[in-house]
């Protein structure tokens, strides 16, 4: 019961449907759910472990903030982190692996004239599992996953405000990283897999912080 508890408030805050910087009621979830205060307390802190909410005494249950300095530093970790498991990964890919990257790309190319974030981002958790499945490093997973939800919010508030050139766009660089991928996978480069994830999430970042600040430099010089 705590898990589904756990997932459907993550979700709820990873979509937005819960907004950055909003007041939840302890005692309205718990009667949401049906469960007592005790197993609710244990599912927010998880969350604040996790750095998606922070427990205010006398006020309520924050949703964080969508800061752009705090996560200019998460998404430091993710580069390098999504480097390792890019290599690890690459180094394990079984032809199933393969299937489910031209599943991913024939959804992209299914979503350049439909408008549905959450598809095109059910695609990104799909690529991250995938990475995450092959390396079979649980711990790497684990951090990886933690950074990942800190920033996916960031970048589904952008999607859900990105006009339709801004939209195919980014349909677009999402089949170029898997178009790059599946190359280099079949080409057994493990190395060049993880620099592509690394230089793919580097593009990422540009694009977000053009769209949320107006900026385009390269954060990371």
């Amino acid at each position: 019961m705590k898990d589904d508890i756990y997932d459907a408030l993550r979700e709820r805050i990873l979509y937005i449907e819960y907004e950055p910087g909003c007041i939840l009621n302890e005692q309205k979830l718990a009667q949401e759910f049906g469960v007592s205060r005790t197993p609710l307390r244990t599912v927010l802190f998880r969350l604040e472990w996790e750095h998606l909410v922070k427990i205010l005494p006398r006020t309520g249950i924050l949703v964080t903030e969508l800061e752009m300095n705090r996560l200019m530093d998460v998404y430091q970790a993710r580069l390098e982190i999504d480097e390792v498991i890019g290599r690890l990964a690459a180094e394990h890919f079984v032809p199933a692996f393969h299937g489910r990257l031209e599943a991913f790309s024939n959804e992209c190319r299914r979503l350049l004239d439909q408008r549905d974030p959450k598809a095109l981002a059910a695609v990104d958790i799909g690529i991250h599992a995938l990475f995450h499945e092959a390396a079979n490093n649980p711990y790497l997973t684990e951090v990886a996953q933690r950074l990942y939800g800190l920033t996916f919010r960031l970048w589904y508030f952008n999607m859900k405000k990105m006009n339709s050139a801004e939209w195919r766009s980014e349909v677009v660089s999402v089949q170029e990283e898997l178009g790059d991928l599946f190359a280099l996978i079949a080409q057994k480069e493990p190395v060049e897999v993880g620099r592509a994830r690394k230089r793919h999430l580097l593009k990422h970042l540009e694009r977000i912080r053009f769209k949320f600040l107006g900026l385009s430099a390269n954060p990371m010089q």
